[in-house]
């Protein structure tokens, strides 16, 4: 079974089992996850912070579960409720490398495999990372903003600064950062890296070098954060690391908004200290009509949409029909 939301609708799974599996792969029950676009970004976000059962299970996949041995699901909650629902399930398989909304406890006592697919939209995030990044260097979104409003600004807290000839950092070096870094050969930056889980040899495949967490905000112009969440890493940029990065730096999330402690770097911006910064993550999705970061002038926000591409979701629905094959 398929469970299509949104994001992935659930033809697209079909479409690309069908082409992976063949043409007479099956059956596929197709399910659609009710409520808006809104409401199931909202769900996704409360599940990653509090796991699937915060969410109401959806009555339209506890009724169509029953006979499937392999559910294929992107944002859509996979509680115990689903789970009891299904009892000849073998496999769960995640349109994401993020598996927060399945109850991984209950799979595993049920002998039931969960999978995800990790890199389905890495070069999605790491092309806009660098729009981030150029857009906040050279106040792209500011002077638009300003031009649609009658206006015809030129001046900007920070002078424009070039990519090509300034020292770009990565805090993480997975599937996103390696698409990074393959795309910014083109404009030639310096290129440092902290990631304790990857090789030199790796590194030095894209002519990076490695260099400790302290290091890496001290010497970087630019700052991108990549990562993914752990235990160990929640929080772990605060107001030690960023009070290390210079007064032109710039720092870009498109990882998690728990990497960060927000209220650290939203008073790093409104003092000055850095020249700005280019956010796709926060802790309250949608930000508040009263966030105090809508009124900072030299950040440039996005609404969690990084890895958000037509090309993103034929790769993510191919994995996994791929995994599904394998199986």
């Amino acid at each position: 079974m398929v469970v299509g939301d949104h994001f992935i609708p659930a033809e697209h799974y079909v479409t690309a089992l069908r082409q992976v599996c063949g043409p007479d792969f099956g059956p596929i029950t197709a399910v659609a996850w009710t409520g808006d676009k809104a409401a199931q970004h909202a769900a996704q976000q409360r599940m990653e912070w509090e796991g699937p059962a915060a969410v109401p299970a959806p009555t339209e996949i506890i009724e169509a579960v029953g006979d499937a041995e392999v559910l294929a699901v992107h944002y859509a909650p996979v509680s115990k409720a689903v789970l009891d629902a299904a009892p000849h399930l073998k496999a769960v398989v995640v349109a994401r490398a993020g598996l927060e909304n399945v109850d991984q406890e209950a799979a595993r006592e049920r002998g039931i495999e969960v999978f995800g697919v990790a890199g389905r939209n890495a070069s999605a995030v790491a092309e806009l990372t660098i729009g981030l990044m150029l857009s906040e260097a050279r106040d792209i979104a500011r002077a638009d903003a300003s031009i649609k409003a009658g206006g015809w600004r030129k001046e900007f807290p920070s002078p424009g600064r070039e990519i090509g000839s300034s020292t770009v950092g990565l805090v993480g070096f997975g599937y996103v950062g390696r698409q990074l870094a393959g795309k910014l050969r083109g404009f030639g930056p310096r290129l440092l890296v902290h990631d304790p889980f990857v090789y030199d040899e790796e590194l030095a495949e894209f002519g990076a070098s490695r260099v400790e967490l302290p290091e890496l905000f001290a010497e970087s112009d630019f700052l991108s954060l990549q990562a993914r969440v752990t235990p160990e890493n929640e929080r772990f940029i605060g107001a030690e690391l960023l009070g290390l990065m210079k007064p032109t730096a710039y720092f870009v999330n498109v990882g998690r908004s728990r990497l960060v402690n927000y209220d650290d770097l939203y008073q790093v911006l409104a003092d000055g200290r850095i020249a700005g910064a280019a956010l796709d993550v926060y802790d309250d999705e949608p930000l508040p009509v009263d966030s105090p970061w809508r009124k900072l002038d030299n950040v440039t926000l996005t609404p969690h949409y990084a890895g958000d591409t037509l090309d993103a979701t034929r790769t993510s629905v191919r994995l996994v029909a791929e995994r599904i094959a394998s199986l």
